[in-house]
């Protein structure tokens, strides 16, 4: 099983899915990380030149076929994973994550190693109420 983790440095869990630069992924077997692999990814900055067509339903942003194109593209990398541990995102981002058949989880931990064994212990809490 693989894990990413949002992440700004490769140590901390960032605060928001889109404007970090990096995805730690954590390969998980027999209940023990055995591997970490920090992966680039795509963010807010690689598509600044991209016109930003936003259409809004309910208030909630980043859910049109536009934002979810670059959700698609931000996952790419992470195809291999079954989940994605960060501190915030969009609502959008969060949808398209689950589209792609990756979990979404939004904690409040900030550490990478404790989120990812209490995500393995079934007790990381998704926190959807931080959702933007």
């Amino acid at each position: 099983m693989k894990i990413a983790v949002i992440t700004d440095n490769g140590e901390t869990i960032s605060q928001h899915f889109g404007r970090a630069p990096y995805y730690l992924v954590l390969t998980i077997e027999n209940g023990q990380v055995v591997q970490r692999e920090l992966r680039e990814k795509m963010g807010h900055n690689q598509f600044s030149a991209e016109p930003h067509h936003e259409e809004h339903h309910h208030g909630e942003h980043g859910q049109d076929e536009a934002s979810h194109s670059k959700h698609a593209r931000m996952a790419e990398t992470i195809g291999d994973c079954q989940a994605v541990l960060c501190g915030g995102m969009g609502y959008g981002a969060y949808e398209s994550l689950r589209s792609l058949n990756i979990q979404p989880i939004v904690t409040d931990l900030g550490d990478i190693d404790a989120a990812v064994q209490a995500y393995m212990d079934g007790t990381l809490v998704d926190h959807t109420e931080k959702l933007h």
